[in-house]
């Protein structure tokens, strides 16, 4: 059924709600228009992620699982939802990570702020973790990243981040390169991807 059955990816999503979400764009936009553009978003992260029945998709959810949103978001996509947990991002998604890698051999986490990601670029991950690379990023235009995906627990690389800053990819590499991570850069369509394996 699925190409990379082993793998999982996670979404990372908000609740649509005005004020809550794409702070950032208001102005110009109103709250509700904000928020009505962060749904526009998600439903493009999640259709390229069911896309070609890659591996099983998984969406995290803040701050309730039980909001209608993303109840409606199950009943239209091939998707399980789970329940975001941890005082910050970096503990969010180290918390799932934990999670998926207790079931799965390897696990891409993305968020639903990057519209140019494709199926193809989600594919490209899965295929480097499968052929032994410990962590896959791909680095945003901001200094974060749009992408990470590993086949084991690093933890490390999310605890005392700055988080939405532009220092995220630089600090999150510097945690690579101490505990003597490296690795090799490439190019795909849009955006260079580090791909980092252990010594």
């Amino acid at each position: 059924m699925y190409r990379y059955p082993d793998a999982v990816i996670l979404v990372f999503c908000k609740a649509p709600v005005p004020g809550q979400v794409k702070t950032r764009l208001t102005p110009p936009l109103t709250g509700e228009e904000a928020a009505q553009l962060h749904k526009e978003l998600s439903e493009l992260t999640l259709m390229k992620a069911t896309h070609n029945a890659l591996c099983p998709v998984q969406l995290w959810c803040a701050p309730d699982i039980g909001h209608p949103y993303f109840v409606s978001l199950e009943q239209c996509y091939a998707i399980e939802r789970r329940q975001q947990q941890g005082d910050d991002l970096g503990a969010r998604m180290n918390h799932a990570f934990a999670e998926a890698l207790t079931h799965y051999k390897s696990a891409v986490l993305i968020g639903c702020d990057c519209p140019s990601f494709t199926s193809d670029d989600l594919e490209q991950a899965l295929v480097n973790l499968r052929q032994g690379k410990t962590c896959v990023l791909a680095p945003a235009e901001d200094g974060g990243y749009v992408l990470i995906g590993l086949n084991r627990q690093l933890p490390f690389l999310f605890e005392d981040i700055v988080w939405g800053t532009e220092q995220v990819l630089a600090q999150s590499l510097m945690r690579l390169q101490a505990q003597k991570i490296n690795g090799r850069i490439e190019k795909p369509t849009y955006v260079k991807i580090a791909y980092l394996h252990s010594r």
